[in-house]
């Protein structure tokens, strides 16, 4: 069917002649079809568009495409070169396949695509059934080239990871990256001259390794590793700018105290140095002058610096200039020195610019961006900077600038508020009057007139002002003008920790310790870094007896103070008071690390070895305390008590007779002196010993009594005379005690006679006496030898046992001074002194020569 159609196909364009027209044989050859008319195709509008729009855009005629000029496709004829009608056999048909693919619809075909499926194939657009993609070809890793360029970036990381880990802190490992890179750049170096491509050597690779090699034996105190390497790249011509490292060098001289090698080789880098690095060589000449200080030549360091604040000023210098000026004493010119210093710019803007306009939006939101950025960080800290150098070099010079250090003083102040540092001068001014207080004489006018002048000045002047007048009353005991003027600086600046901690103190002093830890606590928030709020927290805790608290106020001060003698003092304190002897003794011990020559810590440590029964470690630290401190009693009564208990009594006469030279009135150590001469068989230095005693003391009924056995039993003719001297004595003792239980007698009835008038003041009269104890607290341990013969027959008596760590404990306030010894156990001290006194007493045996009948007595 398809070839009858085709063929019908065919025949319609094929004209047969008529049969009445067979004789005419040109019939028909002037029809055609009026589309190929090209006589009127200028009228024709539609395809003079037509033209004028795709003329241009038409591919190029070549001889690939049919229908071109050039090598086209013959024109269709009646012979031979004429494409063959289409057939059944030999026309391609639209939608046929040809060459496995569709024959697309359109003149151009879509790349990966054909609107008709192949046959035998799926509809695969992306090529996927094909497999994956063969694999990139490997580089070739073995040839001489590749190798070079992967040792390259090997030596390259290994610098890298050598500069990070010395940014991180951790300098041996930098040392040991920048020594293995260095191998590497070697082993590089060698396989260039295998391979001859010596010539192609990175110095700039070469340069880099040794540098930073150089660097990292710097950082790591290698200096003389260092300075090799330094050598070897500054002597090798082929490194440009090589000089300038030679500052390094000089750095290193510098840090190993060879000051004249560094003066020399600063120099020889500031001779390499060109004009046109001005700022190098003003840093070069700049620590060239504070070599020439540290070696004294204090004219070559003026030198120096007064060339550097000529060409380019600067606060360091300035400071450095005012400092050569004080160490020769010129007045003159420690002045001008001060006035280029406050005249230096610091190159910083005002802060006016961080004020945000009201109308713009947009203004306020960037001045809030960069009112906190790392610029104005850095303009903060240097102008901080030149601040502290400023106020310094006035403190230094105001005293020697002229006759007195007020007037000195006041042409600074005079100097600063021409400046732009007119705020200066206030704090001039207040340390002024800290100068005067420092001088130790607190009752000086000149001081609380300076700090007066403040009350009507701004809040923070006058809030510090009132902070330093309020302690300066608190030293001298008038608490009710301390206590006006921290009310001061309070209503001031309520923010200020110094102002809240003076107002505390005053209400310690008075008792109010629950008011005091209010303040404290609120200076603390404040201000969590106030040690001074924190110390004196943990001691109004300790007052009131809540021990836990005042123990955790300062395990946290010494996570601060790590190594404060006092804190430390302090939590050994509590830690005996919360009965752990251990963790006391741990404590003390980290005390004597930091101070090993406190003989009172010392004695600390062997009392509480004592009472945990260690008496060999108890008599170390004793000893170690009497060698510091050789005039403690109490230490010296132990020592002495040891050597007896132990029967080595010639031991113990030293530190009886060191006792006798601190208390030449107390009988009792002479007394010990000549029983440890009696106990160790020297009867006859015995014997003198206590002549000599009863020469001093002829009252002294013991040293009587073993002058009567010495003599009798040593057959001495004296032993009468003393004899009765012994009688004489008793018989006045006796006289006394009478004369005395007459008085009480007499006393106790007139105070029934008045209790009978009235019972109320009978009340009153029996609450007046204090307890024997405290009288002895008070009294401390002097004897009397008037007393009676019971209380004067114990040769030893302890006195309490004062808690001090050292003379400089009140060093972070004065409430430090009141409760010192606030936390201290009476009962303790009171015990050993029992101990020690019962201990000498029951030391003699009944069976022992030269004995007194009683067991009390020695």
């Amino acid at each position: 069917m398809l070839l009858t159609n085709c063929s019908v196909n065919q025949m319609e364009n094929v004209h047969l002649v008529p049969e009445e027209e067979e004789d005419d044989l040109y019939t028909g050859y002037n029809d055609y079809n009026p589309t190929f008319d090209s006589e009127d195709l200028h009228n024709d509008m539609a395809f003079q568009q037509a033209v004028r729009t795709s003329h241009g855009r038409r591919p190029p005629m070549t001889a690939k495409y049919p229908g071109t000029a050039i090598g086209g496709r013959p024109i269709g004829t009646a012979y031979g070169s004429r494409m063959p009608v289409g057939t059944a056999m030999g026309r391609p048909m639209t939608g046929a396949v040809q060459d496995g693919a569709a024959r697309p619809m359109t003149a151009v075909r879509a790349a990966g695509y054909s609107s008709a499926i192949a046959r035998g194939s799926v509809f695969d657009p992306l090529g996927q059934s094909k497999g994956p993609a063969p694999p990139l070809e490997s580089k070739n890793e073995e040839t001489p080239e590749e190798k070079i360029k992967i040792l390259e970036k090997k030596v390259n990381d290994l610098i890298e990871e050598s500069c990070l880990a010395h940014a991180r802190g951790d300098l041996q490992l930098s040392l040991e990256k920048a020594k293995e890179a260095g191998r590497k750049e070697r082993a590089l170096v060698r396989q260039r001259e295998q391979t001859g491509t010596a010539d192609h050597i990175n110095l700039d690779l070469t340069y880099s390794v040794l540098f930073n090699l150089a660097n990292q034996y710097g950082n790591n105190d290698m200096y003389t590793e260092a300075l090799n390497t330094y050598q070897v790249i500054v002597k090798n011509k082929m490194f440009n700018n090589a000089g300038r490292l030679k500052v390094n060098m000089a750095n290193i001289y510098f840090k190993q105290k060879n000051y004249t090698k560094a003066i020399k080789f600063y120099r020889m880098a500031l001779d390499q140095i060109s004009n046109a690095h001005n700022a190098m060589r003003i840093k070069i000449m700049q620590n060239i002058g504070v070599v020439f200080i540290h070696m004294g030549q204090y004219s070559d360091a003026i030198t120096s610096f007064e060339y550097i604040m000529s060409e380019s000023p600067n606060i360091k210098t300035g400071f450095n200039l005012i400092l050569c000026y004080y160490a020769i004493g010129d007045r003159e010119r420690m002045k001008k020195a001060f006035q280029k210093l406050i005249c230096v710019p610091l190159g910083i803007d005002d802060d006016d610019k961080y004020i945000p306009p009201n109308d713009d939006p947009h203004a306020n939101m960037v001045i809030e961006a960069i009112k906190n950025d790392k610029l104005h960080q850095m303009e903060r800290e240097r102008k901080a900077l030149a601040e502290k150098y400023i106020m310094t070099s006035a403190k230094l010079i105001a005293p020697a600038i002229e006759s007195s250090f007020a007037a000195g003083f006041d042409w600074c102040v005079d100097m600063v508020k021409g400046s732009q540092y007119v705020e200066l001068a206030n704090d001039l001014e207040i340390n002024k009057a800290i100068t005067y207080l420092r001088q130790r004489d607190f009752k000086q006018t000149e001081a609380v007139e300076t700090l007066k002048m403040f009350e009507k000045k701004d809040s923070r002047v006058k809030s510090a002002a009132a902070t330093n007048l309020s302690f300066l009353y608190f030293l001298e005991k008038d608490f009710d003008q301390a206590d006006r003027y921290a009310e001061l600086a309070m209503s001031a600046d309520r923010y200020n920790p110094a102002a809240l901690v003076n107002k505390g103190n005053t209400v310690f002093v008075k008792e109010d310790h629950e008011k005091a830890a209010e303040f404290y606590k609120e200076a603390l928030r404040n201000d969590s870094s106030c040690t001074e709020a924190l110390y004196n927290l943990g001691l109004t805790y300790k007052r009131l007896g809540r021990l836990e608290e005042s123990l955790d106020c300062f395990l946290k001060l010494h996570a601060i103070l790590r190594n404060s003698a006092q804190v430390m003092y302090q939590l050994a304190n509590l830690y005996e008071m919360l009965e752990d002897p251990h963790q006391a003794i741990e404590w003390l011990m980290q005390l004597t690390s930091v101070t090993p020559t406190d003989a009172q810590v010392l004695a600390k440590l062997g009392d509480l070895y004592d009472n945990e029964g260690d008496k060999s470690q108890a008599f170390q630290y004793y000893y170690e305390s009497y060698r510091y401190f050789p005039s403690n009693i109490s230490v010296i009564e132990w020592l002495g008590a040891y050597y007896i208990d132990t029967q080595f009594c010639e031991k113990a006469i030293q530190y009886f007779e060191r006792a006798t030279l601190i208390q030449p009135t107390q009988v009792k150590w002479q007394l010990m002196v000549a029983s440890c001469y009696r106990r160790s068989g020297n009867y006859q230095k015995a014997l003198e010993t206590y002549k000599d005693i009863h020469r001093k003391f002829p009252e002294n009924v013991e040293c009587l009594r073993f002058l009567v056995r010495l003599c009798t039993d040593m057959g001495l003719k004296e032993v009468q005379d003393y004899a009765t001297k012994l009688k004489k004595v008793e018989k006045m003792k006796e006289i006394r005690e009478q004369r005395v239980r007459s008085g009480r007698d007499s006393s106790a009835r007139g105070r029934r006679e008045g209790s009978a008038g009235s019972g109320n003041t009978s009340n009153l009269t029996h609450t007046l006496p204090k307890k024997p104890s405290d009288v002895d607290l008070l009294s401390g341990s002097s004897s009397n030898p008037k007393k009676p013969s019971g209380s004067s027959s114990s040769p030893i008596n302890t006195p309490p046992l004062r808690a001090s760590v050292s003379r400089s404990e009140a060093k972070y306030s004065p409430v430090l001074e009141q409760g010192r010894d606030s936390g201290q156990s009476n009962h303790g001290t009171s015990a050993k002194g029992e101990r020690l006194s019962v201990k000498l007493k029951t030391l003699p045996g009944s069976n022992e020569p030269y004995e007194a009948s009683a067991q009390q007595e020695i």
